[in-house]
């Protein structure tokens, strides 16, 4: 309690959310839901109890209300709430602030604004969405699975979620059924100031290998390139932008290998701490308006930044003019140290105050100047001209690149060459590469599609991904992620009997939908109605197939042994006694041996050996090629 003249102003701290929606009808589909306490729906919540209790009794007092929660959608959901259910919207204001410095609250609390209906008709219309389309879904499946094996299961479906699931078991659905495909490139080397020198082949791979024997055994015979072309650039890089929490997200992984979630937790807890400003925001613009000489003289009283402060003050003569990015966002300028010294920060927190803060220094700083140096070598032989060449990269100034030094790149020497020289070959033989099936999803990679996908908001899309392993749907694999049978079995179901659901376009819809009432374009009721339509119709459909869904989500599951399985996996058969995806790995299988037949005149016994022991050849097909081969 604060008391300013005969005023009296209490400061109530919310804890999160201290409602959520619920309904006490049964079954499905259901409609009707109003707001409740969390303690009364949610056990993990019991601890909300003593602060509804505590606000309550505050608000019981008060002439007027002031929202203080974070400024962004869900923290005008969560003031609006606790003002609507305990005290009065009409003498209800907003404070409005980016970072928990005394300054900034204070300046917040100076300039105080109406409540932010826009922003909580989408948050409100958001959480009914999100409500209305999890609840029917997870309960129709549920009631699936009951319906067969007669267990309670708890599955759960959702319009952000369930297009994430899909998109990594596509993405493992093509992996899996990868057959690998031999080529071949040339590997040469050279002699120059009596180093060897590896050079790298221009043209594409052969697909024949006796073409590319031709090739080498006529560069042996020749023994010599002649250097035809010597190319020297410099190139300007301007500073990285500010973070915003992708970015970061991004860096945090790339760096340090921390998860989205992770470093969304660690940035959060800074945030906390008053030590960064907000992180949950698109933004890659810093406010005209931030005090940026009084943040770095605060950071140069820390000894690990003393020195770069003081080389960046002196580079920009004190003229502090940072580099922005394109991307902006309503409520929040890009992340950035607020300049309070942090105290006992553990090992991760640092990692990740020292990304914001080195950024932070960059994008003050001039422009870095590379030299890229290249060096075009060619052979003439029967088949025509044969190119290699040599690339080179100088660091000319540093720039940005010693303040944020995570982004620079490494150094490479070349020995000078001339225009005409003939360089001796030192050796040149073939190699064998393959074609390489796509990149195995990461967590990071994952968000980033989200965030292209415009799926999910930055607050809710690494939590939705942790959602998907809580429910057994997704599980790690070294550096990736891969879908488990239940998550296979989920997309399966959903794809077939609510392909709607796990379209990318559906949940798109919804979010410029959710961002047009944000921006007063669009009315919660209206856009909430449209889902409810959506969800009739999906659920009149699933309800015929509900015996066919049960079973399917039982033996994913494992609560059901079919009776007709798949060789070399629990799933049902599709042909030829296997499932459907060892069957579509047998046709793919056997459609790649005549490619590899023809390249490298192998019987079909060396194939399947070959196929075996390659480590990018897809699961399903190696399982496959296994089987097989113990029937030859």
């Amino acid at each position: 309690m604060i008391r300013r003249g005969n005023v009296e102003i209490a400061i109530v701290s919310a804890a999160g959310h201290l409602f959520g929606l619920d309904s006490d009808e049964k079954g499905y589909p259901i409609f009707s839901y109003r707001w409740r306490p969390l303690y009364e729906i949610d056990d993990s919540a019991k601890h909300t109890y003593y602060y509804i209790k505590i606000i309550q009794e505050q608000c019981s007092r008060a002439d007027y209300y002031v929202n203080a929660c974070d400024y962004d959608i869900e923290g005008s959901v969560i003031g609006y709430l606790i003002i609507k259910f305990f005290g009065d919207v009409s003498r209800a204001f907003r404070a409005k602030f980016s970072s928990l410095t005394p300054m900034e609250i204070r300046e917040s609390f100076n300039n105080l604004s109406r409540l932010d209906y826009e922003m909580i008709e989408s948050g409100l219309c958001r959480h009914e969405l999100d409500w209305v389309w999890g609840i029917n879904i997870s309960r129709a499946l549920m009631d699936a699975i009951k319906l067969v094996t007669g267990k309670n299961v708890i599955l759960s479906a959702g319009r952000v979620q369930t297009p994430t699931l899909k998109h990594v078991v596509e993405n493992n659905i093509a992996r899996n059924l990868y057959v690998p495909v031999p080529q071949y490139t040339i590997s040469i080397s050279i002699i120059k100031d009596n180093r060897v020198i590896q050079l790298e082949y221009c043209g594409e791979p052969y697909e024949k290998l006796s073409d590319a024997k031709k090739i080498v055994d006529e560069l042996r015979d020749i023994r010599y390139l002649r250097v035809i072309d010597i190319k020297s650039e410099s190139y300007s890089y301007r500073p990285p932008p500010p973070f915003n929490l992708g970015d970061l997200q991004s860096e945090g992984f790339r760096i340090y290998g921390f998860s989205p979630y992770k470093t969304q937790s660690i940035a959060e807890k800074l945030y906390l701490d008053a030590y960064i400003s907000y992180p949950r925001t698109n933004s890659q613009k810093l406010p005209p308006t931030l005090n940026y000489r009084g943040i770095l003289e605060n950071l140069g009283r820390m000894p690990h930044y003393s020195n770069l402060v003081n080389q960046l003050l002196l580079e920009t003569r004190g003229v502090l003019k940072p580099i922005e990015g394109a991307k902006e966002d309503p409520a929040h300028p890009a992340i950035y140290p607020t300049g309070v010294l942090p105290r006992g920060l553990s090992q991760d927190e640092w990692k990740i105050y020292d990304l914001i803060v080195r950024r932070f220094l960059a994008t003050f700083s001039k422009n870095a100047i590379v030299n890229y140096t290249k060096v075009l070598f060619r052979a003439d032989t029967s088949m025509g001209e044969i190119l290699f060449e040599k690339n080179g990269l100088e660091i000319i100034d540093e720039g940005w690149m010693k303040y944020y030094y995570f982004m620079k790149p490494r150094e490479t020497v070349i020995p000078r060459f001339n225009i005409g020289e003939k360089v001796y070959i030192s050796k040149a033989s073939i190699r064998r590469i393959y074609s390489r099936p796509c990149d195995k999803i990461s967590k990071i990679s994952l968000l980033k599609w989200m965030e292209d996908s415009n799926i999910g908001t930055e607050s809710t899309r690494a939590r939705i991904i942790e959602l998907l392993f809580e429910r057994n749907y997704l599980k790690s694999s070294g550096r990736g992620i891969e879908a488990t049978d239940l998550g296979f079995g989920v997309i399966e179901v959903l794809d077939k009997f609510f392909p709607e659901l796990t379209s990318v376009e559906l949940t798109r819809f919804f979010e410029e939908k959710l961002e047009g009432i944000r921006k007063g374009l669009e009315k919660r009721e209206v856009v909430v109605r449209e889902a409810r339509e959506t969800i009739s119709k999906l659920l009149e459909k699933f309800n015929h197939e509900k015996e066919i869904i049960g079973r399917l989500l039982g033996i994913r599951k494992g609560l059901i042994q079919t009776t007709n399985k798949c060789r070399l996996c629990n799933r049902e058969v599709y042909s030829d006694n296997f499932c459907t995806y060892h069957y579509r790995a047998f046709i793919i299988l056997k459609d790649s041996y005549n490619v590899w037949k023809e390249r490298e005149n192998l019987d079909w016994f060396e194939y399947l050996k070959k196929i075996i022991n390659l480590r990018i050849t897809g699961r399903w097909v190696r399982e496959v090629a296994e089987y097989v081969m113990k029937r030859v």
